[in-house]
């Protein structure tokens, strides 16, 4: 049971109104129940599908096990060197689950036997293994980022919505005391109006500003190379992009803004009642066709929201720094104080104060040193358990479930913002600041005969001493249909989305 907060009196005073936020979707707090429609009876536990088990997949598997409410009665992954001995730990405590290296094997002999899916696979594929269960009526738990795009973040947001189904995205400190620490004191007014935030990472620690390797070896005989592809395009094998290293390359990932920003940007989103944002603008290092640049800079602004009771939310300009840059230092701040915490921070500017948080909303504190004590406006999850709030909330019926801390509904909202700032890094060559509907999902101020291009090879090298660059570059392609290809992909042939609800 939830401390400090009965589930009566959450839905009671839990709304939108007393908390203000004014602008979470209504479904986040479920539908209008149906007096003619039978309820069914309630289970105890879930029978779960696993996709993409080998790395971080393999904690939150560990994590959903250890409540003892859930049974595993399927696992797949692409690579069965790398989640060998993940498949053999499970085999061990369910030894009725049956391996797969393809979800959509998988969910043809079991989707429709399972209570739920835990998505871990590299972005790119994550939009369409959640929207396929979502569309089956089964609950979602999904690795951060929730998606490669806008329009796919859109997507399951709503069909969560229709299906009214349990949903997760794992970004685990939206669970935490931190997250809910930092809301309560900016809610309560103690650091005044925020016009300015700043974030970092110290990510990437994956490699990023990598060319396209030449060298095409033979694809293991344990890797579905085909599976790992999903609907990105066909490129030959390499060692380089899987596993894991999949973050730093376009087609596959989103480099350390859509890895860290979830975590970091995550109480910047909350405790601002943020929504979509109205302009961004983006530069980074190197802009190569193929990886993600090794140093990013991205700036938001954001719209003025509703005011809360105790705090006006006027325009807010967030800012984003990764691959080593870092905001200029406040100068309160006490010399020898390490701003990164546990991968990175943000600073909220208030007129009052000046509030700081490391990596996953870790550690608030304010720099004037007080330490006040204020009303709780926050649900607190049992033991902070990322993984069993949402297998909670799966057991749920869903005319009285309370959604998890990073249901859908608020984390579909969250993740456009984040993969809309890999839009801006990438549309960079523009040179200037770009305008965002966010209602229509679309740039609306790039000209209509504006192009853009990137760098292929840089050509290095270096002669009687002097370094030279003969720079190999893509075409130039019309930079509005480029944009519209960033906020909603064109899949490879055989692998098609569902349609976007209402």
């Amino acid at each position: 049971m939830e401390k400090d907060m009965s589930r009566r009196s959450f839905l009671k005073t839990g709304t939108t109104a007393a908390i203000g936020l004014s602008m979470v979707p209504g479904a986040i707090f479920g539908a209008k129940k149906d007096s003619k429609k039978k309820k069914a009876a309630k289970k105890d536990k879930i029978k779960l599908l696993g996709v993409g088990i080998g790395g971080r997949g393999a904690s939150v598997l560990r994590g959903l096990v250890k409540t003892g409410k859930v049974e595993i009665i399927g696992l797949c992954d692409v690579d069965w060197k790398y989640a060998g001995h993940v498949f053999e730990e499970h085999e061990k405590n369910f030894p009725n689950l049956k391996r797969y290296n393809d979800y959509k094997k998988m969910y043809a002999e079991l989707l429709d036997q399972a209570d739920a899916v835990m998505c871990a696979t590299a972005d790119h594929t994550h939009a369409i293994i959640c929207a396929e269960a979502i569309a089956a009526g089964k609950h979602v738990y999904c690795e951060k980022p929730l998606t490669h795009t806008v329009y796919e973040s859109r997507l399951l947001t709503k069909l969560a919505a229709k299906h009214r189904v349990a949903t997760q995205m794992g970004n685990q400190g939206a669970s935490g005391e931190g997250v809910r620490k930092i809301c309560n004191w900016i809610w309560n007014g103690e650091i005044g109006e925020i016009k300015k935030v700043e974030t970092f990472t110290d990510r990437p620690i994956w490699p990023q500003g990598l060319e396209r390797p030449e060298e095409t070896p033979a694809v293991p005989s344990t890797l579905n190379w085909d599976a790992f592809i999903g609907p990105a395009p066909m490129r030959p094998y390499n060692p380089i992009y899987t596993p894991w290293n999949f973050r730093g390359w376009w087609d596959f990932g989103t480099g350390a803004l859509g890895d860290m920003a979830c975590h970091i940007l995550h109480p910047v989103f909350k405790a601002l009642n943020l929504k979509y944002p109205t302009k961004v603008q983006g530069t980074s290092t190197l802009l190569l066709s193929e990886s993600c640049p090794n140093a990013e800079y991205i700036k938001y602004t954001f719209p003025a929201r509703d005011n809360m009771p105790k705090v006006a939310m006027p325009e807010v300009e967030v800012y984003w720094y990764d691959g080593g840059l870092m905001p200029e230092r406040p100068v309160q701040l006490p010399n020898g104080k390490n701003l990164n915490v546990s991968g990175g921070a943000a600073i909220f500017y208030g007129t009052k104060d000046i509030l700081i948080c490391g990596c996953y909303g870790v550690d608030p504190y304010l720099l004037s040193g007080r330490n006040p004590e204020v009303p709780n406006l926050c649900r607190e999850v049992e033991n902070n358990d990322h993984q069993a709030d949402w297998v909670r909330a799966c057991l749920e019926d869903p005319d009285e479930r309370i959604p998890s801390e990073s249901d859908f509904q608020f984390a579909g909202p969250f993740n456009e913002m984040v993969v809309m700032g890999v839009n801006a890094v990438r549309l960079q060559g523009l040179n200037q600041e770009l305008e965002w509907d966010g209602e229509k999902m679309e740039f609306t101020n790039i000209p209509a005969d504006a192009v853009v291009k990137s760098v292929i090879k840089d050509g290095f090298s270096i002669k009687d001493g002097h370094p030279t660059f003969n720079k190999t570059w893509t075409e130039p392609v019309n930079a509005r249909k480029f944009a519209a290809e960033l906020v909603r992909h064109t899949y490879r042939e055989g692998w098609v989305l569902p349609e976007m609800p209402e």
